[in-house]
């Protein structure tokens, strides 16, 4: 049967590398969430000028309320990947990113932002997301850390072209509603169209030539785990709260790069516009870089240090990163250093958890189990974004916040030394797992 397999015209071992290219292009254009740090100051700014006032929070629920529906819709999308195949659901998904975003050309206010920009595009964001994901992790037992590296790599990438394309588009005189709308249905065509190439392999299936390697000597046993079974493990809970911590400071970093930045260069001198013209050509780049290229870098990583390591690895750089930041607050240098290994350690959970996942619990539920590990990944965002909003409405400024993801990512390291354990895992005879990140 594997003779007869094909994929995309080609034989598996060749054609599954098309499919990460795919599922990459797909999430360059989902990744375009990770752009709002840049435009909510031009949303500010267009709120503004038809007489709101919208404070920090108000401009924040957008973007907590999208990664929190996205966060909640993945896993309920997730069984439907297998029931009714990628192929539809990334369709949907893409339909609703597409309309999520020309919805939002039209909010007049934060709070019609937050409905037709965090809600309708979180849940196309939710719907799609998993399915490159899954389908990587399924073609690639044998890199499965690379593969789905390399997939989400677009999803970190995806914030450096929007804020290029929105910066060209602005320079040539386009209003933010008017480049919302030309985003809206630029990603509505995209994804639909490149939905049609996303498949899973037969059931069983292995690349040529390749067997699961056997589990160590003294180690537990791994199996396909059903998402019942697998929340019944304390090793399920350390790589959710982990999984919380790295999401709560990467994507809080994201959400306030611009405004942060803003305040910074604004603060040494620097005009108004200059200050938003090097923020987005010298500084937004770089942290995008780091945040989609080390993606494949930690999935590769995961996959020969092992998932324990890897996760303390990420803790310690976020808290180098954020007591430079905090003791060098007005410092463009410590900035742009703290942000960028900010953003690379978040890039690096998108690669982390979704290869851990397939590693401890196996495939064959993969995308129900995945799923329950992603909420992790809405609450961090909305704990994140409200904590932050409130210090900077009550205190003035972001600097007090680095403290408390300071703190968050030394908890971290315990729980990662604690629970990212195999003892934490039950045992069972049935060895069926196909991604090996977990030593």
């Amino acid at each position: 049967m594997a003779n007869n397999i094909k994929v995309l015209g080609m034989p598996p071992e060749s054609g599954r590398w098309l499919l990460v290219i795919v599922g990459m292009i797909i999430h360059l254009c989902l990744g375009a969430v990770h752009a709002y740090g840049v435009i909510r100051i031009p949303l500010l700014d267009h709120f503004k000028s038809i007489g709101l006032s919208p404070s920090t929070m108000d401009m924040t629920w957008p973007y907590i309320t999208l990664y929190l529906v996205f966060a909640l819709a993945m896993p309920l999308a997730g069984p439907y990947i297998q029931k009714i195949g990628p192929r539809k659901v990334a369709m949907i998904g893409g339909v609703l990113v597409g309309l999520g975003w020309l919805a939002a050309s039209y909010a007049t206010s934060p709070v019609t932002l937050t409905v037709l920009y965090g809600v309708i595009g979180g849940i196309g964001v939710g719907i799609a997301y998993g399915v490159p994901i899954v389908v990587s992790a399924a073609w690639f037992p044998d890199k499965c850390g690379l593969a789905v590296g390399l997939t989400v790599l677009g999803f970190g990438f995806s914030s450096a072209l929007i804020t290029q394309i929105n910066k060209f588009l602005a320079a040539g005189g386009m209003e933010i509603m008017d480049i919302l709308r030309l985003f809206g249905a630029a990603f509505l065509i995209i994804i639909v169209a490149l939905s049609m190439f996303m498949s899973l392999p037969p059931a069983g299936w292995r690349p040529e030539g390749w067997k699961p390697p056997a589990p160590k000597a003294g180690s537990a046993i791994k199996r396909d785990f059903m998402p019942n079974e697998m929340i019944k493990t304390t090793t399920f809970y350390g790589l959710w709260i982990c999984y919380a911590i790295g999401t709560l400071a990467g994507l809080t970093a994201i959400g306030i790069a611009g405004p942060v930045g803003h305040d910074m260069l604004a603060g040494a001198g620097i005009t108004d516009a200059v200050a938003r013209t090097a923020l987005i050509s010298n500084l937004i780049i770089p942290f995008a870089i780091f945040n989609g290229g080390g993606r494949p870098i930690f999935g590769t990583l995961t996959d020969k240090l092992g998932l324990m390591n890897m996760a303390i690895i990420t803790y310690v750089f976020t808290i180098a990163a954020c007591l430079l930041i905090y003791t060098n607050y007005a410092s463009q240098m410590a900035y742009t250093i703290g942000f960028t290994i900010l953003w690379g350690c978040f890039g690096g959970w998108l690669t982390i958890a979704p290869t851990a996942t397939a590693s401890l619990f196996g495939i064959k539920d993969y995308a129900k189990n995945y799923g329950l590990v992603f909420t992790a990944y809405g609450i961090g965002a909305v704990i994140g974004g409200i904590v932050s909003s409130q210090i900077k409405d009550i205190m003035g400024a972001f600097q007090p916040f680095f403290l408390v993801v300071a703190t968050l990512a030394l908890i971290g390291i315990i729980v990662a030394f604690k629970l990212l354990k195999p003892s934490a895992l039950p045992t069972a005879t049935t060895t069926t797992v196909s991604c090996q990140c977990y030593k």
